[in-house]
């Protein structure tokens, strides 16, 4: 099954764009997009094209080489900074508040927000619980974990230099969800998903992991979502070439059924990201260019008052269900309910 999935995604190259969706087989109205590379701002122009049944939009062919789209400097292999004195209480205050709930870690989230943690509230994690983090990066989530008195934790990403042993006991393997064995209670891909080129042999790995009664827990984009709608091939979210494959619900519904799963509570979790980041690409300024938001606040075209209208509307669409990011939550098909 996973040479037959694999032949269906072709290297940049090898023949024509696929006529056929890769998720629910549909070969009617599928629409072409042409996306540039925008956020290291090489300009490189990619065909995707969204299913007209499932509407997920996946990519026509993946690069040969997709080490020039990940460099050393990419986010995700940043350990992240660790903090001391009231910084790192706070920090980890607000960790340990958005795991468990209560107390003022609700409040510092709101000036400094992580729906990482407060997705891992919604799986209802345990500090007794195994938990497996797919297209962890350095592992700067799981060294937050562990701060919080996780012990049980393994990260896995094709893309780090090598293995990495943190005096903590965190572990991150170089390699994919394929080399792992053992049983986990919480298998999780936090904005890694749409970085996979074989999303349905990934859910089936995920599920052969998992235990009994464990839960499954993605969190990607969506172009069930405004932001796609409003601004499509300017879409931060798509990510170009990185993303192969940006979600629908439907889709995800779909995909899911097919590996096993269904599919038992999505959130929303966008953010002010998806304005900005989207009205940049549309002003022709890559995420990491010195004028960015990302990089230099002072010198991006949005003042704090229109930052700050962004971050508002991101809330209200996360509730009217129209964010452009959330996190979805899978159990095995003879185990629907998440655990108590």
């Amino acid at each position: 099954m996973v040479t037959h999935i694999r032949a269906q995604l072709p290297v940049d190259g090898s023949g024509p764009a696929p006529e056929v969706c890769r998720i629910c087989k549909n070969a009617r109205g599928n629409a072409t997009y042409l996306f540039r590379e925008m956020m290291i701002g090489y300009r490189d122009e990619f065909e995707y094209f969204q299913c007209g049944d499932c509407e997920c939009l996946q990519i026509s062919k993946i690069p040969r080489d997709m080490r020039k789209y990940y460099p050393k400097e990419y986010h995700s292999f940043q350990p992240g900074r660790r903090r001391a004195g009231v910084m790192a209480w706070l920090r980890m205050e607000r960790n340990r508040c958005l795991v468990f709930r209560g107390g003022l870690g609700s409040l510092v989230n709101r000036w400094f927000p992580n729906e990482p943690m407060r997705s891992l509230h919604d799986a209802r994690a345990r500090r007794q619980m195994r938990i497996l983090d797919v297209g962890s990066g350095a592992g700067a989530l799981l060294c937050d974990l562990s701060e919080l008195g996780f012990r049980r934790l393994l990260g896995v990403d094709r893309y780090v230099a090598q293995e990495i042993e943190y005096p903590n006991g965190v572990r991150i393997v170089k390699g994919t969800i394929y080399d792992l064995a053992g049983e986990w209670d919480l298998v999780m891909f936090h904005h890694s998903f749409e970085h996979l080129p074989d999303p349905l042999e990934t859910l089936i790995a995920a599920s052969r992991l998992l235990s009994p009664d464990g839960v499954c827990l993605i969190r990607t984009p969506t172009v069930t979502s405004f932001a796609w709608e409003h601004y499509r091939t300017d879409w931060v979210q798509a990510d170009a070439p990185r993303h192969f494959f940006v979600h629908s619900t439907k889709s995800m519904a779909v995909l899911a059924g097919r590996a096993g799963f269904s599919v038992v509570g999505i959130v929303y979790d966008s953010s002010a990201f998806q304005f900005w980041g989207s009205e940049q690409y549309r002003a022709g300024i890559p995420l990491l260019s010195t004028r960015s938001h990302a990089i230099n606040p002072r010198a991006a075209p949005f003042s704090p008052t229109e930052i700050r209208e962004f971050q508002r509307r991101a809330v209200q669409l996360n509730q009217d269900g129209l964010g452009d990011a959330a996190a979805y939550y899978l159990r095995k098909d003879d185990c629907r309910e998440l655990p108590e």
